[in-house]
């Protein structure tokens, strides 16, 4: 007996549907194969503590709020806010292991956990009893806002690894990046700002600087505008107050110059008075 082709689809999806059940029913832990993937480890050719001192430095730049103080183990986290009912924090945990060998070689193992906050809102609410009426509840109610955890997971992202590695990288030592053949990437590229160093430039003693390098006079600074003059206001007719009067003005009285005295000498020796030129006229008598 043949069977119809309705029947063969309506089977065909029977099985399709119990074959996905399964699969989602797999617990997470079959999903962990345990490969060496290299997504969260790298090895440096510089000891534990350097290579953990170099993440350290590599989270602080980045924001991260440092938490351990061993040498081997660094611990950070870092607070983003998504939503204003959102909350999102990352851990970030650093292990260095040395690898033992006779060039100091340690190999770093990070991982990231990310966890989720949501605004919730819990109610609470307390019972009063009356005594003379008996036991009689009263509910009083109040709601509290609290941020509870609602989801966790770590990060498996590979880009993200990567470039916490690359910037892990910049913060080695110069004689260990340069031994093991480390490019030298720019500071910009990783998100840290880089110094800018103006050049300087040396003139020998007793030699007359160049026209190159005289530098260049000042601009001269523009004179400043004018200011607009205010506009004047309009005058209005007020009374006009007298002066006041004056103390009259009294002459101080002019000292007059006393008359001058000519003072005569006589002669010290009469005889030597000059006779006179001309004769000497007599008196006339008297009439009795």
């Amino acid at each position: 007996m043949l069977i119809s082709t309705p029947m063969r689809v309506v089977g065909l999806a029977l099985l399709l549907t119990a074959v996905a059940g399964c699969s989602k029913d797999k617990p997470m832990y079959e999903h962990e194969n345990f490969d060496d993937s290299g997504t969260f480890s790298r090895n440096y050719p510089v000891t534990d503590s350097v290579s953990c001192e170099a993440a350290r430095r590599a989270l602080l730049s980045q924001g991260y709020i440092i938490t351990s103080s061993d040498p081997k183990l660094v611990s950070g986290h870092k607070s983003f806010q998504q939503t204003g009912d959102t909350h999102m924090e990352i851990s970030f945990n650093v292990v260095c292991a040395d690898d033992g060998s006779a060039g100091h070689h340690a190999t770093m193992f990070a991982n990231a956990l990310q966890d989720r906050y949501a605004l919730k809102k819990t109610n609470n609410s307390a019972s009063l009893g009356v005594g003379v009426l008996g036991s009689v509840s009263m509910p009083i109610g109040s709601s509290d806002d609290s941020m509870v955890k609602v989801a966790s997971e770590t990060v498996t992202s590979q880009k993200f690894y990567e470039r916490f590695f690359t910037l892990v990288e910049l913060f080695l030592p110069a004689d260990a990046k340069k031994a093991a053949h480390i490019e030298e990437k720019p500071k910009t590229d990783l998100g840290v700002p880089e110094a800018k160093v103006a050049p300087v430039t040396l003139v020998p003693t007793g030699s007359t600087p160049t026209p190159a390098q005289t530098p260049a006079a000042a601009p001269t600074a523009e004179p400043a505008p004018s200011p607009t003059p205010a506009e004047a206001t309009p005058v209005s007719s007020e009374p006009v107050v007298p002066p006041a009067e004056s103390a009259p003005i009294t002459p101080a009285p002019s000292a007059e110059p006393a008359p001058a005295t000519e003072a005569i000498t006589p002669p010290a020796n009469p005889t030597d008075i000059p006779p006179p030129s001309e004769p000497i006229p007599a008196m006339p008598s008297s009439g009795q």
